[in-house]
């Protein structure tokens, strides 16, 4: 990989360029592990902001050339830089008008020689003990395909956002498109009692009404005071044989933990994991009203987490 790293010169930035600047796609084509190969890069590549796909060259011939147009660029890919099926349609294609870019492992192969690019993919030896099952080669080539996908990514401005909206059905696409406003808990769903007038009982009425083992205190405006949360009962109860009398606002946490219904729902995530709080999480506008709550289960139905 560091003799790979060497080669990452005037020819990869050509390269670059030509895909960056091309009004089509990418169409990457390869036979056998190289069409392996030649397939994942068209994946990273349309994943990350540059629309491509995959161009089987013994379908080509059949038909699947008229997937490619003048606007288009052909990734070719070809250890050799001989192999019979990419050479067939190689002249179609640049009679279409197309941009070739050739990785090979042979600078001096035909496929090199016609290409208007050339990425220089070749090993001194294949890790294979026998030096014939393309194993440094493929991973080489790899490698350049993985280092121009992400070169153009860098070149477009392309961020956590996009990439979400590519991904939106994985794990990743949830984590990184979910804000908590989406997930959380709020109106009627939501545990509250006022300062003034409620006592414990009726706090604890609320909690268990709601179901997630506590209640937000509020003033006349929905203003958050604080939280009386199941921990603080057993604090009051260790402190006092009666809590008739005892207002919830005397024994409710102030100041708690909270977050903004924009933020990110993995960030909520990551505040329950790393406090103390009991799987939930107030959720505050910025002018510190009430907006809901967001508990560790939400986060797990959600599959954030």
């Amino acid at each position: 990989m560091r003799a790979l790293k060497m080669r990452l010169g005037e020819a990869f930035l050509r390269a670059h360029r030509l895909i960056l600047e091309t009004r089509g796609r990418v169409v990457v084509t390869g036979m056998g592990k190289s069409g392996h190969i030649g397939r994942k890069i068209a994946s990273t590549l349309a994943s990350t902001g540059t629309p491509a796909f995959f161009m089987h060259p013994g379908e080509a011939s059949h038909g699947d050339l008229g997937m490619i147009t003048r606007d288009d660029v052909v990734i070719a890919i070809s250890n050799s830089g001989e192999s019979d099926e990419i050479l067939a349609v190689l002249p179609v294609i640049k009679r279409r008008g197309a941009k070739v870019i050739a990785i090979t492992g042979r600078a001096q192969s035909t496929l090199a020689a016609e290409a208007d690019v050339h990425l220089d993919a070749g090993v001194e030896k294949e890790a294979c003990p026998l030096n014939l099952a393309p194993t440094a080669s493929t991973t080489a080539t790899l490698a350049l395909g993985d280092a121009l996908a992400l070169a153009l990514l860098d070149a477009r401005g392309f961020g956590s956002d996009d990439f979400a909206m590519h991904h939106p059905g994985g794990t990743l696409g949830r984590r990184l498109l979910v804000h908590v406003a989406d997930i959380m808990r709020k109106g009627d769903q939501l545990p509250r009692n006022s300062p003034g007038d409620a006592l414990l009982p009726d706090a604890i009425i609320e909690m268990s009404a709601k179901g997630i083992g506590m209640t937000a205190v509020v003033d006349a405006e929905d203003r958050l005071l604080g939280i009386f949360t199941d921990g603080d009962l057993r604090r009051a109860l260790a402190k006092s044989d009666s809590l008739k009398g005892v207002r919830v606002g005397d024994v409710m946490t102030r100041n708690p933990i909270t977050i903004a219904p924009e933020r990110l729902a993995a960030e909520a995530a990551q505040v329950l994991e790393q406090k103390s709080l009991g799987g939930r999480l107030v959720v505050l506008t910025a002018d510190r009203k009430l907006a809901g709550v967001v508990t560790f289960h939400d986060l797990l139905a959600a599959k954030v987490v």
